[in-house]
């Protein structure tokens, strides 16, 4: 087997073919190729390869990860954290591959899972007096304007009659205002 470069391991290779999605680098003493993909020509966004490098061009690059798939190795190199006139690593603690490796990182689907808050419905703030929510994540500022979340059918038939008891007893505060002046 040839003798490959170890992980992290910086070369200068030729370029041996262009595509539409990065561009093909051979490995210096090895028949192997590795793939530069286009996010990693640049730190800038890179729309075509072949407006960065054509077919011949020596680049530096560095070798961020090896992959068997169908009995085949394959490597992906970077030519963003590598100086590309001294070929000096631009990323010597592999800081800025880890953060888009976390970037590319698959995420559960959690829609479909159903959300319950009965706890937190069931609750009134000490705070605020609202109901849905504790007093330490009261958002109220003292004198605003409060929020509470929307009562159930059941709730809104009492708050109905709550507010027509509230107006009938406004409605008789006022006249006794106007009798007083």
């Amino acid at each position: 087997m040839e003798a490959l470069p170890e992980l992290y391991a910086i070369f200068q290779g030729e370029v041996a073919t262009v595509t539409e999605y990065g561009a093909f680098i051979k490995i210096p003493g090895c028949r192997k190729q590795g793939l530069v993909h286009k996010t990693h020509m640049s730190s800038c966004r890179v729309d075509k390869p072949s407006e960065i490098v054509d077919v011949g061009d020596k680049v530096w690059v560095k070798l961020i990860g090896k992959e068997m798939k169908d009995d085949k190795l394959k490597l992906s190199l970077s030519m963003k954290v590598v100086n590309q006139g001294t070929g000096k690593d631009l990323d010597p603690n592999n800081v800025s591959l880890d953060q888009d490796e976390r970037k590319r990182r698959m995420f559960r689907d959690y829609t479909s899972q159903k959300i319950t808050l009965e706890a937190v419905l069931n609750t009134v703030c000490k705070k605020c007096g609202c109901k849905g929510h504790f007093a330490k994540e009261c958002f109220v500022q003292p004198g605003g304007t409060k929020y509470s979340l929307i009562p159930e059918e059941e709730e809104e038939e009492v708050a109905a009659a709550g507010c027509e008891r509230d107006k009938k007893t406004s409605v008789a505060d006022d006249s006794s205002k106007k009798r007083k002046k």
